[in-house]
């Protein structure tokens, strides 16, 4: 096949951080969706900076050409009760149902260090550590991704940094003890590079499984000061350890991924989503950069 199964959208969180608000405080919504349009984005994902009232937002997207195509999902399933995480759930589907979108996403942060400051990633990430552990873990998700299912949406799960699923040992094991039918997965080849894993062979091994792909890249010498200076997530992220695809500072075999993604039969959407300071790295300009090299390597 080729790339016509493939859209094209990008993350607010290049322009607004969820997690550290003063990282792009000064830009505004507007500012935000006009420039994902004006880089050539079809759709986005959503920030917190959005309006939640949906008439308004879809007036806002219709008018820049864009649409929503899946919105992270804060899973506790290791904190709080399976009730809780079903009603948050499930006010989120109806969230996305109304806007179109066919995806779902999100990472477990029960246990997470990701949104902490001051934990060394490295040294502080979640951890399913009983067989109890990954049974209450994967029947809730399969519980949730059940009922996204039989809302014509799919539960795709981010493995991400600091979290009980960060490397490729861990999501074999999510991956094997899920229903493929209710659980699928968000890759995202930055967390799993960052992870210290190969993101090409990663790609491959579950691409079949992927209902929705993040593209960011990660710039060695940053990733390296992670390590020396057991740096914590966030620091990471505000001293520039991602960047986008296209950026010659990145290490990423992108062409690669892109092969594997055309060989495949993935339909759905591919979004660049690397969280950057604004203040460092123009949104923009960033933006642009990126869609420009995605339109060289697929030719959309």
């Amino acid at each position: 096949m080729n790339f016509e199964n493939i859209k094209l959208g990008v993350a607010p969180i290049n322009w607004t951080n969820d997690d550290m608000p003063e990282l792009g405080g000064e830009n505004t919504f507007e500012q935000c969706v006009s420039e994902m349009a004006l880089a050539g984005f079809t759709g986005c994902e959503v920030g917190n900076k959005f309006p939640r009232d949906t008439n308004v937002l879809k007036k806002a997207l219709e008018l820049r050409g864009l649409q929503i195509c899946n919105q992270w999902n804060s899973y506790e399933l290791t904190t709080k009760t399976f009730a809780e995480n079903r009603e948050n759930f499930t006010k989120l589907l109806d969230f996305l149902e109304i806007m179109g979108a066919k995806v779902i996403g999100g990472g477990e942060t029960g246990n997470s260090c990701q949104g902490q400051m001051n934990v060394p990633v490295f040294e502080g990430k979640g951890m399913l550590n009983t067989r109890e552990d990954w049974d209450n873990f994967t029947y809730g998700l399969d519980e949730l991704g059940k009922i996204a299912r039989d809302r014509g949406m799919k539960l795709a799960f981010h493995h991400h940094m600091g979290t009980c699923v960060q490397t490729v040992e861990e999501t074999d094991r999510l991956l094997n003890e899920t229903n493929p039918d209710y659980v699928f997965l968000n890759y995202d080849c930055g967390h799993f590079h960052f992870a210290g894993e190969d993101p090409v062979a990663a790609l491959n091994k579950y691409i079949g499984r992927t209902a929705h792909i993040h593209l960011k890249d990660v710039r060695p010498n940053v990733l390296q000061r992670v390590h020396d200076e057991r740096l914590s997530f966030l620091t990471a992220v505000k001293n520039g350890v991602f960047t986008v695809p296209g950026d010659p500072e990145g290490c990423i075999d992108f062409p690669s991924l892109f092969g594997i993604i055309k060989e495949s039969d993935y339909a759905g959407w591919i979004v660049l989503e690397a969280e950057q300071d604004p203040a460092k790295a123009n949104p923009l300009e960033y933006a642009i950069i990126a869609r420009n090299f995605f339109r060289g390597l697929t030719g959309i």
